[in-house]
């Protein structure tokens, strides 16, 4: 079986490395985040809010620091804005409509907006226009959702016809397109809300439980699955109605696989990987 490293990709700068890491991401540009506290949440002991401070490390090696005041997400996702503001969000709803679940900080790391968009967050990805992608996993079985920065309900799922959309194992948000792989028929799902004639196109899959999709032209490469098939990479060719797989493979951090905790962001043709102490991003592109 064929084995494909990662590159390594953004490192958080070791000056960072006394503070705890709350999460992290990938933006759409490229740019590696990390959301950091002076300690790791309490669980049922936290004060909430508190301050938080986000090191980016840009593509060329630019490293900027953003202070956050009054951050109230325990268990948060992280995404830039175009704009060079910040959308931090609790994964659980508190009161599962909880006004302020969602907070939207400027550039200078104030917050300017608050809203919800239900528990259970899976996903939060930022695309070009702005607008934030929500995929939730399945205490919360809505789907996926795309808001406007000021809470407002740009495209839902509903009604979408997307076979099994139960849990949204993967998404993929890149331009202003994305792309999912929801649990629990994992059929590959491009949403294109702006293309008014046909915003949803679903292909067949027979790849199950991958926690990653990448995308570059009729090609496609599902990272992930269940117990022994973790590391796997499978890849697949998109035909008309289906992504008739090409391959499988393992795809492994560029020090061994990934065996403790990870978190992955699917960006185009992209997926970037990193495992604890999540200090590190490496990448796989299915482009090169």
């Amino acid at each position: 079986m064929q084995k494909t490293t990662l590159v390594p990709y953004a490192h958080l700068p070791r000056a960072h490395h006394d503070r705890h890491v709350l999460t992290s991401t990938v933006d759409l540009f490229g740019a590696a985040h990390w959301l950091l506290a002076e300690r790791a949440p309490q669980p049922g002991g936290d004060v909430l809010p508190f301050d938080a401070q986000v090191v980016s490390v840009h593509p060329g090696g630019d490293i900027e620091v953003t202070e956050l005041s009054a951050v109230g997400a325990r268990w948060p996702r992280l995404d830039r804005l175009p704009d060079g503001g910040f959308v931090v969000a609790a994964s659980r709803a508190r009161r599962f409509e909880d006004a302020s679940q969602v907070q939207v900080f400027d550039a200078l790391g104030r917050e300017t907006s608050s809203f919800s968009v239900g528990d259970a967050i899976e996903h939060l990805l930022v695309d070009e226009a702005g607008h934030v992608w929500v995929g939730h996993f399945d205490e919360n079985p809505v789907g996926i959702r795309r808001w406007d920065a000021r809470g407002r309900l740009a495209w839902t799922s509903d009604g979408a016809r997307i076979p099994g959309l139960f849990d949204c194992y993967a998404l993929n948000v890149s331009g202003s397109a994305a792309w999912a792989c929801p649990y629990t028929d994992f059929p590959l799902v491009e949403i294109r809300p702006d293309r008014p004639d046909k915003p949803v196109t679903v292909w067949a899959n027979r790849v199950r439980g991958a926690d990653a999709v990448a995308v570059h032209g009729n090609r496609v490469a599902f990272y992930g699955g269940y117990g022994k098939e973790r590391n796997r990479l499978a890849h697949g060719e998109l035909t008309d109605t289906c992504a008739e797989p090409t391959g499988v493979g393992l795809l492994a951090l560029p020090d061994g696989p990934a065996s403790g905790r990870r978190r992955v962001v699917s960006r185009g043709s992209r997926i970037y990987i990193q495992a604890e102490p999540f200090t590190a991003w490496s990448v796989f592109d299915l482009s090169t």
